[in-house]
């Protein structure tokens, strides 16, 4: 059967952003920025962004258009004989399956937040009443499930349509829509009263808030967002890989990924931060920040059943290009392995995430007293082992298969990296990928563990 690939350069960069720009862009990128010393922070998250995160995206975008399969059978294809590095294949894919066990749950909350706000029920509820609209969604499993299953079913019936018809063709209008919703949310953003204050917190180096809470903090905090924001390591990227042309290098097309996942993580910054400031609200870390903190804000703000639509139809955007990518990479991986049609891949897998995302919704109520590792709730735990193990631990094994001789190699893998136009990776950060890389993530992975 003939491999599938993407209509367009602009569709495959649009879908690959998709998948890595997610709620964490969002609710996550601005608070820790603010947190530690906003633009001294920025810097330094752009510099590992660029030492780290574009590396291994090659890295795990060569394994595919490589070897032109989903991740098991690419492996196996560019592993050497009799070694197991396919094994790690599995582990991606048990990754992607446990992180829309929660992604869906959470995915669902933004699109019922979009509801609620575009169909004025929040036009009844006073500012001090906003907390309890949240607590009354968890403590609801039957509302938690009906939005989950609404973004499970879409999210299979757009990737039913096949990769160029059905995702590359709706995460490019969503992609567009959420680039064109960023640009008017932060020119609403600049006209509020207090919007300057917000930003200068925001973005200005605060030289006293690192030294509060300490340059190696800040390093790490930096080093940890560069990595997570674009979600390598469970081979969530390197199914795209396998459509890709080889027109361009595949250092060119990373760097584009990696921009436009900044773009949006520090555009959303220029949301919050105003906002929070504007209306005298902490801007707090977690959910509460986009669920409770902002929800407040918009219940203040003139206009605010507009505003705060419109921002929750782009947070509901930024998290379902995200589900359809990494279902595509569930069905790849089904049609690939087990030579199973797309309509049975769908269907089974539909069925399937629609089970196991029971227990994250029920995790709020009927299961509310139910603790996990270390104490957490069951979306903490399923986050846990995707964002703390799995990640790093996957980054790490891509990065020795292609940078030692016992895996694919350096040779082959610089040779994949470098075919096409565009921006060429030295032969001189050999070293660098082969000893410094694997450290970097090391520490990643015990902080993460610790």
């Amino acid at each position: 059967m003939k491999r599938e690939s993407f209509g367009s350069r602009v569709g495959f960069l649009l879908v690959s952003a998709g998948c890595a720009i997610g709620i964490g862009n969002v609710w996550k990128f601005p608070y820790v920025a603010g947190q530690n010393g906003g633009g001294v922070f920025v810097l330094f998250y752009l510099l590992f962004l660029l030492i780290m995160g574009v590396p291994v995206l090659t890295m795990e975008l060569a394994v595919g258009r490589a070897g032109r399969q989903s991740v098991v059978k690419a492996y196996k294809t560019l592993e050497p004989e009799g070694s197991k590095w396919h094994i790690h294949g599995w582990i991606g894919m048990i990754g992607c399956y446990l992180l829309m066990m929660y992604y869906t749950t959470v995915a669902g909350w933004m699109l019922g937040y979009f509801f609620k706000f575009a169909s004025g029920q929040f036009k009844r509820v006073q500012a001090e009443a906003v907390e309890s609209v949240y607590g009354n969604m968890l403590a609801n499993p039957l509302e938690m499930t009906i939005w989950m299953s609404i973004i499970v079913v879409v999210g299979f019936i757009v990737c039913s349509f096949g990769l160029k018809k059905g995702v590359e063709r709706i995460s490019t209008v969503m992609m567009i829509g959420l680039l064109a919703l960023i640009v008017v949310l932060v020119i609403n953003g600049f006209t509020l009263s207090n919007a300057m204050e917000g930003i200068r917190f925001y973005l200005l180096p605060d030289f006293g808030k690192v030294k509060e809470v300490g340059l190696g903090n800040v390093i790490t905090a930096a080093m940890n967002q560069s990595f997570f924001t674009l979600s390598i390591g469970i081979s969530s990227m390197q199914i795209f890989g396998s459509y890709m042309s080889k027109e361009h290098t595949l250092g060119s097309e990373s760097i584009r990924i990696c921009g436009l996942d900044t773009f949006v993580a520090l555009m959303s910054g220029l949301i919050i931060f105003p906002a929070c400031f504007s209306f005298g609200v902490e801007p707090d870390a977690g959910p509460s920040l986009i669920f409770i903190t902002l929800s407040k804000v918009f219940v203040n703000m003139s206009g605010g059943r507009l505003w705060g639509s419109l921002f929750f139809l782009f947070m509901t955007f930024a998290s379902f290009t995200t589900v359809i990518a990494v279902f595509e990479n569930l069905l790849a991986g089904c049609m690939d392995n087990f030579g199973w049609s797309r309509k049975k891949s769908v269907i089974l897998n539909m069925v399937f995430i629609l089970i196991a995302s029971l227990p994250c919704v029920l995790g709020y109520n009927v299961l509310n007293d139910l603790r996990l590792i270390g104490g957490r709730d069951i979306l903490d735990t399923e986050d846990f082992i995707v964002s703390n193990l799995l990640l790093p631990s996957g980054a790490l094994v891509f990065v020795l298969f292609c940078a030692t001789r016992w895996g694919w190699g350096f040779d082959n893998y610089l040779n994949e990296v470098n075919t096409g136009k565009g921006f060429k990776m030295p032969r001189a950060i050999k070293p660098y990928v082969q000893y410094i890389l694997p450290i970097l993530i090391l520490v990643i992975l015990i902080q993460g563990l610790l």
